[in-house]
């Protein structure tokens, strides 16, 4: 008898082919039959007019300290995701130099903007090594399948210790030193290596990442742990040629393909459109043409829609929180606080105060705020209501600007009279990256080129100014179904958000729907997917806040077989595992092209 029977839905089968109809039986967590099944199950699901996918794979997630209190991974688990990795972008929490834990935690609350209280409380630091970081981890019950990269910046700090966070040049003992703690972790089953150059990234006090300058040398030095070892990715995040001095873009670039070509394993890099230098993002793509070409296993890390913020009275930021009048209001409940505003007095107090200096902290807040102020007239173009219609690609008529003009009245006051209204829960998207043309054109090139790998949700991190764990859910309700011109193939957008991931990673027993596999599986009904409002709970230790934002349509989840998510509630099944990539995996030969090279 078959443990789960899912029939008359539309396979999408992971590969790129066309959707099928057919039955899909399952065993003991793995794929068992598909075709016209009449043997008897458990448990039976009718699919008929829904698509049967493979479960998401997510390569970039920061739930390093949630991984250690939240059993769930949410929100990820709310979007059809069964795989996630975490320890991108250089930090985390292992290995470990006793004495270093706060160091770390500021480190974390600095760069990826999650409360440091809720670390604090909620990061029971109970290892040294990475090795046993993983052991502490895989000892507890989890719903997903999670994968762990070693991070760049608690590598240098446990061995360079106060040298690390001063930026100095590590020494040839200090590479050597850092190298055989990596390769251990490799063996361990790490699923590889990052690190993070950007200038974006602080500390909570506001200091450079220890890795963000580190050299040829020690990057290279490091590259050379993967060597004998034929599993593992790269993971980098470089402005390229905001921060890095001479040379610029191209010495940059040559440090990356350095890295990849001294690691020989797959490396992805963050690919977006900045603002200002909306063209770069062509210039990362030629020369990761150019590599492909002489065989560098180069891929594009890819969102899968504007790279923003959500901006609200609850929210870790907005442009009147610097505000004396505001300041005086700003400890009363959420409702009284928007009451408090609507005030005639109160409202022109406000509007005609000058801003007070935010403390900086470290945390991209303060920038924000100052970057909002110096220019919010400009600005105001690019920012617009979100309410329940969840517009992530609006035009520049619904943004504040036109808004302003229409009432006659400065962006400023449109902005206050949309977060002072009703309860004081309005909220406002911020897409910063990736809009330059006022819409996603620019995003759906990205996806569709042949080194496109779906990612840059982060989950997990900025908690309090996005929720993009709910990527996958917007590339089939946006991309598939919503949008009116230039929709992708669903064939295509389930391709890239399972096996193309998976393949990327070394992961051959997940990604598809085939006989033999494991039993990761989503079922969705599109008739009702839809993503929901983003919602600010507090639910992280020590009473911390972030947006949560779950899903519609979404009939379930499944991991190895078991449903750890049914109609949007998740289930008491823990089925998910440490993920260890200590088994050979195929290599990336030079000039060898995936299965999903081209669509």
């Amino acid at each position: 008898m078959l443990d789960l029977l899912i029939r008359g839905g539309a396979l999408v089968d992971g590969t790129g082919a066309a959707p099928y109809s057919a039955d899909l039986g399952v065993q003991d967590g793995r794929i068992v039959e598909i075709g016209s099944i009449t043997q008897a199950a458990r448990e039976t699901v009718d699919a008929s007019g829904a698509w049967v996918t493979p479960g998401f794979v997510d390569i970039h997630t920061h739930y390093d300290g949630q991984a250690t209190w939240d059993a769930t991974f949410s929100p990820s688990i709310h979007h059809g995701v069964t795989t996630i990795v975490m320890g991108n972008c250089g930090v985390g929490f292992a290995p470990l130099r006793p004495g270093s834990e706060d160091r770390l935690i500021k480190l974390m609350e600095g760069v990826e903007d999650i409360p440091g209280a809720a670390l604090k409380e909620g990061v029971r630091f109970a290892w040294d090594s990475f090795g046993e970081y993983m052991n502490a981890l895989d000892a507890m019950p989890h719903s997903l399948d999670y994968l762990a990269m070693v991070p760049h910046d608690p590598l240098r700090m446990r061995v360079m210790g106060a040298r690390a966070e001063a930026r100095e040049v590590a020494t040839p003992d200090d590479i050597a030193a850092m190298r055989e703690l990596l390769k251990a972790a490799l063996d361990a089953g790490a699923a590889g290596f990052s690190t993070g150059r950007s200038d974006n990234h602080r500390t909570a006090e506001g200091h450079d990442t220890p890795a963000s300058i580190a050299n040829a040398a020690e990057l290279c030095g490091l590259a050379q742990a993967f060597e004998g070892r034929q599993h593992g990715v790269v993971q980098v995040v470089s402005d390229f040629d905001l921060m890095q001095g001479p040379g610029g873009f191209d010495a940059e670039f040559e440090l990356v393909e350095q890295l990849a070509r001294v690691s020989g394993r797959p490396l992805s890099m963050t690919w977006l459109q900045r603002d200002p230098g909306g063209e770069q993002y062509l210039a990362i793509q030629a020369r990761v043409e150019a590599a492909v070409a002489q065989g560098l296993p180069l891929y594009l890390q890819t969102a899968a829609r504007g790279i923003g913020v959500i901006i609200g009275l609850e929210a870790s930021f907005h442009p009147f929180m610097g505000f004396p009048g505001y300041k005086e209001i700003a400890s009363l409940p959420i409702a009284e606080r928007a009451a408090a505003m609507r005030v005639a007095a109160r409202k022109a107090q406000i509007l005609g105060e000058k801003s007070d200096r935010l403390a900086g902290d470290g945390t991209p807040i303060p920038p924000l705020v100052d970057l909002l102020l110096a220019r919010i007239e400009q600005i105001a173009g690019r920012m617009f209501p979100l309410d329940a219609t969840l517009n992530y690609e609006p035009d520049v008529m619904q943004s504040f600007l036109v808004l302003a003009k229409q009432r006659g009245c400065s962006a400023m006051e449109a902005l206050y009279d949309h977060f002072s209204a009703g309860d004081g829960g309005g909220l406002v998207y911020f897409p910063i990256f990736n809009y330059n043309q006022g819409s996603l054109d620019t995003v759906r090139q990205m996806l569709m080129h042949p080194r496109a790998l779906f990612g840059l949700g982060d989950a997990g991190a900025h908690v309090g100014t996005i929720c993009d764990a709910s990527f996958s859910t917007f590339m089939l309700s946006h991309w598939v179904l919503g949008r009116t011109h230039d929709r992708l193939p669903l064939a295509q957008a389930v391709a890239m958000m399972s096996l193309r991931n998976a393949q990327y990673l070394g992961l051959s027993d997940r990604g598809r729907l085939a006989l033999g596999l494991r039993a990761d599986l989503n079922v969705i009904d599109p008739a009702r997917l839809r993503l929901n409002l983003p919602q600010l709970v507090r639910d992280l230790p020590a009473g911390g806040k972030r947006f949560l934002q779950t899903a519609q349509g979404y009939v379930g989840t499944w991991v190895a077989g078991q449903a750890v998510a049914r109609d949007g509630k998740v289930t008491d099944a823990r089925p998910g595992r440490l993920v260890r990539l200590s088994q050979p995996t195929q290599r990336h030969r030079l000039g060898k092209k995936s299965m999903l090279a081209n669509f």
